[in-house]
């Protein structure tokens, strides 16, 4: 199987990953829940991953590193802790529905910076001209899951500082490939998962921290257990709950593997392929590639469709030649509204580290067969 569906989860992992997992389920109970020696490698296991995620995103204190499920999960902490009910939120046109979603449950009046594909200049200026001083939170993502465009994100920090607007970034597509800095960007929360770039097991998620938000669950945390309030220091506010100490444990290693090969190594090797392959696949009759000229302004996700084909069905002929990718709206609707491809959805193929050069031939031979066979 060629997997090129990175985007939605990282299938192939760093052979530690699993390994230290099942290390954990054999010797490890819960961190905060005991002096024994399984309570005491447990809390080791969380506090060095925190650690390490705080030296590798430039958080200053390990503590404002906190675990979640995913990056829906953080997302719904930073959105529901900044736009309060009604309230007044600036999302780019590229957002997930795991941002779209929480704002639509806060009956939010949210005003969207559309701009063109690839063009961060115009990103920019639609937020110039959207940011308003009533405005509760701007969040936006590092990386379009469809469209691999890399947002310009160091000007619209920029822009929220100067303004005093609080700033969430989305860098679920970002996270193990660019370079994510908390303190740089003064951002009020970075959320993302560690089942993407970081190479760790579904289940997991981080919310980087720059304000103390309060708690979306409350329940037990082995700390304070005498109060009937959630703990107000972090990152015990935020995980209420037994945690997921053998995803922690596998995300130690996946970080660890990038930290290994290089976060600028790994952008650099999925660009050179999503170079290639949008090479390869705009010289195929009838296909629509969308891509940047620069290169630079896309990070490893491409999106394209074929005039006169279903999305749906030529990714499932393409999963039916061992070729796995993702069709469809791909959960970002907006992000189609957009870029004009709603009506349509798009075929998305995203790569990772462990994706090689040689395997892109092969997926555009088989999708040359395809089209030759179409009706």
């Amino acid at each position: 199987m060629i997997y090129l569906d990175c985007a939605a989860t990282t299938f192939q992992k760093p052979p530690a990953v699993a390994a230290a997992m099942e290390r954990a389920m054999a010797t490890m109970s819960s961190p905060g829940r005991g002096g024994y020696q399984a309570a005491m490698e447990a809390a080791d296991t969380a506090f060095t991953c925190r650690s390490e995620l705080a030296a590798m995103f430039h958080v200053e204190n390990p503590e404002r590193v906190v675990f979640t499920m995913n990056a829906t999960h953080a997302l719904n902490i930073a959105i529901k802790s900044l736009v309060p009910p009604g309230g007044r939120a600036v999302i780019s046109g590229y957002e997930h529905n795991a941002v779209t979603r929480p704002l639509a449950a806060l009956r939010a009046k949210t005003a969207v910076a559309a701009a063109p594909l690839f063009q961060p200049e115009a990103v920019l200026a639609a937020f110039e001209q959207t940011v308003t001083p009533d405005t509760d939170a701007v969040i936006c993502n590092h990386v379009s899951n469809v469209f691999g465009m890399i947002l310009p994100i160091q000007e619209l920090a920029r822009l929220c500082r100067e303004r005093g607007v609080p700033f969430i970034l989305d860098a679920s597509q970002s996270a193990g490939c660019l370079p994510v800095h908390l303190e740089e960007l003064g951002a009020a929360f970075i959320a993302m998962p560690g089942h993407k770039g970081l190479y760790g097991p579904q289940g997991t998620g981080l919310l980087l921290c720059g304000q103390t938000p309060p708690p979306l669950l409350e329940g037990g945390t082995g700390s304070e257990s005498i109060r009937q309030e959630m703990p107000d220091f972090l990152p015990d506010r935020l995980e209420a709950g037994t945690h997921n100490i053998a995803g922690i444990a596998g995300l130690l290693e996946g970080l660890r593997f990038v930290e290994k090969q290089g976060v600028q190594s790994i952008g650099s090797h999925e660009r050179a392929l999503t170079v290639q392959m949008g090479e390869s696949l705009a010289q195929l009759p009838g296909v629509e590639v969308f891509r940047s000229k620069d290169p630079s302004q896309q990070a490893g996700v491409l999106s394209f469709r074929v005039s006169g084909m279903d999305c749906e069905e030529l990714g499932e002929a393409l999963g039916r030649r061992d070729i796995a990718l993702r069709s469809g709206l791909h959960c970002a609707p907006l992000a189609h509204r957009t870029a004009g491809t709603l009506e349509t959805g798009t075929v998305r193929a995203s790569v990772s580290a462990f994706n090689v050069p040689q395997e892109i031939p092969r997926f555009v031979r088989e999708l040359r067969q395809i089209l030759s066979e179409k009706p």
